[in-house]
């Protein structure tokens, strides 16, 4: 990993994609630090982002994913957890919106029959299409009921990141009578989608997360994924839904935390004083040696925690080499070192977020300076699924060779 000692120019235009990983990366570091400008104001203010999310769009990164014949950016996954990892440094909420964005775009490839692949990856990567999903398994399944050769959905769910920023909604629900689950992606902008507007939480404020109701969605039964002749074909890598959207969490926090970091370090650099009532008087904060040693063990746990990040990437572009064959113990090792990546990721981000006023001073908690968004973002999202339950799941594997099961949460 490359340590930048200054941010990036910002900018407010650009032309053309980048034509390699690095220059993506840079490409959202970029973002991140025009993001990074209003972020606290923007945060107190909770108004829908949409000038965020045209700002993803003009940047390319919306279709960092898509395939290069249609326009995209062809890139990996470990590209683009870099650059939500980048993003999240100068706004999570914004970077939150780009990873679920990633996922359920990519949520084609994970269930789909090949021609709707080629589909929806052509159509949405032209047409420059940012997703939301609603789809959170603790609540009621939506309910799908056929009418000849469509299936209409309806429900409600309380969770439904992207809300009214997407120009696609990924819904799923059990059709009526059975326990045949369906997703599909339907336009969001549709009388049948109401969204409650109801997200006011303390952290990840602009992520448009609030509840949804459904009511009579209409979906051709050619469109519900992974269907041939109305019977669903399962594939192992199906279930890799779960695990990713695990890996882009823990690159949520760590983007978060290094935004923590930076920040304090600039604040410490040009406006922390020096204790005075001390015999190792010293004229800036910047030369304290508590001062000193705080950032040099934040940054080596916020180092480690990446590490561990970029190793579980690692696995999921192997399985990505070869995702109609991935065997089921392949796919349980990804989740377990995904599991521990996540818990380092909390573990590391709430402590740079908590310590960092250790190493800025009392008035690093004035309003307008804004560090407390980044303990606020990582504390509100990292209790998405209880962490305690990844802690086990690393700890069956490591005492009794034992891999998790698929799940909605594993």
């Amino acid at each position: 990993m490359t340590v930048h000692d200054s941010p990036p120019e910002v900018r407010t235009t650009w032309s053309g994609s980048p034509r390699s990983p690095e220059a993506w990366i840079e490409r959202a570091r970029e973002v991140a630090t025009q993001l990074a400008v209003d972020a606290v104001e923007r945060d107190r203010a909770n108004q829908t982002p949409y000038a965020e999310v045209q700002l993803l769009k003009d940047a390319g990164l919306v279709t960092l994913l898509g395939p290069v014949a249609h326009g995209g950016g062809g890139q990996d996954w470990t590209t683009a957890l870099r650059v939500v990892r980048a993003v999240s440094a100068g706004d999570g909420s914004i970077g939150q919106l780009l990873g679920y964005h990633y996922l359920w775009a990519w949520a084609a490839r994970l269930v789909g029959t090949p021609e709707q692949i080629e589909a929806v990856e052509q159509q949405a990567t032209e047409g420059t299409w940012f997703f939301g999903g609603a789809v959170n398994p603790r609540d009621d399944d939506l309910t799908i009921r056929e009418e000849g050769d469509e299936l209409v959905f309806t429900g409600r769910k309380s969770f439904s990141t992207g809300g009214r920023v997407s120009d696609v909604t990924v819904l799923e629900g059990v059709i009526e009578g059975t326990e045949q689950h369906v997703f599909a992606i339907v336009p969001t902008d549709q009388p049948a989608i109401r969204f409650l507007g109801d997200w006011d939480n303390l952290g990840q404020r602009l992520t448009e997360s609030g509840g949804v109701t459904i009511e009579g969605v209409r979906v051709p039964w050619e469109a519900a994924a992974g269907y041939v002749d109305r019977v669903f074909v399962p594939r192992v890598y199906n279930t890799l839904n779960v695990p990713l959207i695990q890996l882009i969490f823990a690159n949520l926090y760590l983007g978060i935390a290094e935004g923590a970091l930076a920040t304090a370090a600039t604040y410490t650099r040009d406006k922390t004083r020096a204790w005075p009532y001390t015999p190792d008087l010293k004229q800036r904060g910047s030369e304290e040696f508590y001062v000193l040693e705080a950032y040099g063990d934040l940054r080596s746990k916020l180092w480690a925690a990446e590490a561990l990040a970029e190793r579980a990437a690692e696995l999921i572009e192997g399985i990505n080499e070869h995702a109609d064959t991935v065997a089921a113990q392949e796919r349980g090792e990804a989740a377990v070192v995904i599991a521990a990546a996540k818990q380092v990721a909390i573990d590391v981000g709430l402590e740079i977020g908590t310590r960092v006023f250790d190493v800025t001073g009392a008035r690093a908690t004035a309003s307008s300076v804004g560090l407390d968004i980044f303990w606020r973002n990582i504390r509100t999202h990292s209790l998405h699924d209880p962490i305690a339950h990844k802690r086990a799941e690393v700890g069956r594997y490591a005492l009794l060779g034992e891999l998790p099961e698929p799940t909605w949460y594993t």
